[in-house]
């Protein structure tokens, strides 16, 4: 267990300290990151969730609509609750609450996720990481982006402006590569139609980026700004590496759902929050100190709760 744990984590940490002391050191400047979240958030990110998806086999997709289903939910529901939390209790603003939101309830599947079940269950533990990654990209993302392209726009002067402004925001929030792409994913999958040899290794060759230059730009995020610790931070830790689990094993307890989905469902929960929030913010030229901070406090605090996880859900 404990290999299995270093196994995945380790080269997290490992990336994401690449970042922090280039940043740090004036290697790359910190400040100028746009160039390098557009190639995460445009090109590598949504060609590794196309391939991934894609290249499931149709009945494969299908068995795994409970899960789908179950990671969307309680992604869906840990969002909004930090999401009311955020505005109704602090100064945050729309689009920095949603930011949060976003970090706080996706876990990091390219980062952590995809090394821990490969290491777990082999190869076959790659179907159940890019569903869940689908699940999150396609009923949450919208939903910030679409709180994100809001907060771009200017106020509305009538109702019929306030109705295109978010139709506007609505188009493009469901138009982004980072949604657009995993749902095409799926329609292939179900398609039973194939990609070709040579598409699949050109995705994928972009793709296989994504992961570890999504996790060095979140170093490089950090070494602005030190990282921050305060009663935010560890209650977004507490919201995604605890709260987030457990709804998951409430929900498969509740529904029965069969083991073999089930323990899946919640080691998939348990995983560190990821970095979209961090990619988002950066698009939308916002702070991305808390979002940063709370990626790196619930990776490190992760170390316990996967353990635990891992030793009650897979103990082999």
């Amino acid at each position: 267990m404990t290999h299995v744990i270093l196994l995945a984590l380790a080269p997290v940490f490992f990336v994401m300290a690449l970042g922090l002391v280039a940043g740090r050191t004036g290697a790359i400047d910190n400040r100028q990151v746009g160039s390098l979240n557009a190639v995460v958030m445009k090109f590598a990110v949504p060609a590794a969730m196309f391939t991934a998806l894609g290249s499931a086999p149709r009945g494969e997709m299908l068995r795994q609509g409970s899960l789908f289903a179950i990671e969307g939910c309680v992604m869906l529901a840990v969002y909004l609750a930090w999401y009311g939390l955020q505005r109704r209790l602090t100064s945050a603003s729309k689009a920095e609450a949603a930011v949060q939101a976003l970090t706080v309830c996706f876990p990091n599947m390219a980062g952590v996720g995809l090394p821990l079940m490969s290491a777990i269950v082999g190869p076959a533990g790659a179907v159940p990481v890019a569903i869940t990654l689908a699940a999150g990209s396609i009923l949450v993302t919208p939903v910030a982006l679409l709180q994100l392209e809001l907060s771009v726009d200017g106020a509305p002067a009538d109702a019929r402006s306030r109705a295109g402004r978010v139709l506007r925001s609505m188009r493009r929030a469901l138009l982004n590569p980072i949604v657009l792409a995993p749902a095409l994913g799926v329609l292939l999958s179900l398609s039973g139609l194939h990609l070709g040899g040579a598409a699949s290794a050109s995705l994928d060759l972009i793709g296989k980026a994504s992961g570890g230059v999504a996790l060095f730009l979140t170093g490089l995020v950090l070494s602005a700004q030190a990282p921050r610790l305060n009663r935010r931070i560890m209650g977004a830790t507490v919201a995604g590496d605890v709260i987030r689990p457990l709804a998951v094993a409430a929900i498969v307890h509740l529904f029965a759902v069969p083991p073999t989905v089930g323990n899946m469902a919640i080691l998939l929960a348990a995983v560190p929050s990821g970095f979209f929030g961090i990619l988002l913010a950066l698009d939308h030229r916002l702070e991305a100190t808390d979002v940063g901070s709370m990626v790196f406090a619930s990776t490190a605090f992760s170390i316990v709760t996967l353990a635990i996880a891992i030793a009650m859900f897979h103990p082999r």
